[in-house]
């Protein structure tokens, strides 16, 4: 994890992203205006921290007079720290933490995962 974002903790199947820098200009050397990038229904990112997952109900009936034994549990995300993902942006919320923009991305708006650690190093 980022060390700017090490105090932010993401809640159920949340997942904090910090979006790739996309090209200025094209292959055939055409400057790109800044409204572009912000236009693009699919935008690529790096997974920065990700929630616990889906809340699990509990299958047994609770009674009142007996202690809470058992702690909620969560199925995991697929995402992970570190991870290269394709998303949905109009189903992201953007926010700027620290003069960094990141995207807060539910995990079912995550369309593609790449898993590949030299990758998400080399582009940092």
């Amino acid at each position: 994890m980022e060390p700017k974002v090490k105090n932010l903790i993401m809640v159920g199947d949340r997942v904090l992203v910090k979006p790739a820098e996309s090209p200025e200009k094209t292959k055939s050397g055409l400057y790109l205006p800044p409204g572009v990038k912000e236009n693009e229904k699919i935008l690529k990112g790096y997974v920065i921290a990700v929630g616990p997952g889906y809340a699990i109900p509990s299958i047994e009936p609770e009674e009142d007079w007996k202690p809470e034994s058992q702690k909620t549990r969560y199925i995991p995300l697929q995402a992970q720290e570190n991870d290269t993902v394709l998303f949905l942006q109009n189903a992201t919320h953007k926010i700027v933490y620290r003069e960094e923009k990141y995207f807060i991305v539910p995990h079912n708006a995550i369309l593609m995962i790449e898993r590949d650690s030299e990758f998400f190093e080399n582009e940092l």
